[in-house]
């Protein structure tokens, strides 16, 4: 498996395995990193998958322990990586992934942007949440906030740049659209998606372990609920 890596600073190393999303398989990312998870490289402390690169965190101390000649660190372990990689099949199966459910109110003060998107889209209201909600979601990265995911799967009759003029202030909870992805705003903060409806669950809560209720690799489907139900599904989440 071909891969460029680059040392980030002096404990890390970062895989790119392309250079945008949709050149690789959406899973393919994770697959090379339970792959490396499986070798149990020395010093290798942390692996952390995004949507096309995987950074490989590393002990430079436990690496000298290891045989690593002093001064090419990041070299030593390179070389170990790529002889890995080079042992994963291109059909390599992914490891296994949760299904996560992601109850959602569609549309009215929960989705004010569902409206306009079935305008620019040309397609009709119910026509778009049918074509958000059923299709089949990848978590690919955590980023932007905490607990914040990258969902691959949106399709291509809903692909909309992001909007013109972000918003100061999207609702926690909200689930939104742009450049061929969702999301969904774990915490009110500002953002420049469209806004299809929202979700009573709590994707990050500091106390919570894991805090983050998705994690990249896992599989989401998005069902739709009525206000009287996000109501209740909200205190019950408080």
């Amino acid at each position: 498996m071909h891969a460029r890596i680059t040392p980030l600073g002096d404990r890390a190393l970062v895989l790119e395995l392309a250079r945008r999303t949709g050149e690789i398989p959406p899973l393919r990312v994770h697959a090379a990193c339970s792959h490396l998870a499986a070798a149990g490289l020395p010093g290798v402390i942390e692996l952390v998958p995004a949507a096309t690169t995987l950074t490989v965190f590393y002990d430079p101390l436990a690496l000298l322990k290891a045989g690593a000649p002093r001064g090419e660190l990041a070299g030593w372990l390179t070389e170990r990586v790529r002889e890995r990689l080079a042992g994963l099949p291109a059909d390599d199966p992914p490891a296994a992934t949760r299904i996560v459910e992601i109850p959602v109110c569609y549309g009215g003060e929960f989705g004010p942007d569902l409206e306009n998107v079935a305008t620019r889209t040309r397609c009709g209201v119910d026509e778009v949440v049918a074509l958000h909600r059923d299709a089949d979601y990848v978590v690919l990265q955590l980023g932007f906030a905490p607990g914040f995911p990258y969902l691959h799967g949106l399709p291509d009759a809903l692909r909309l740049p992001r909007r013109e003029t972000p918003r100061t202030r999207v609702p926690a909870g909200s689930v939104a659209i742009a450049n061929g992805q969702t999301c969904i705003y774990p915490t009110a903060t500002a953002g420049g998606w469209h806004l299809l409806g929202r979700t009573p669950l709590r994707l990050f809560q500091p106390d919570r372990e894991p805090p983050c209720l998705l994690q990249p690799g896992d599989r989401v489907k998005f069902h739709a609920i009525t206000p009287e139900e996000f109501a209740r599904r909200e205190e019950g989440e408080s």
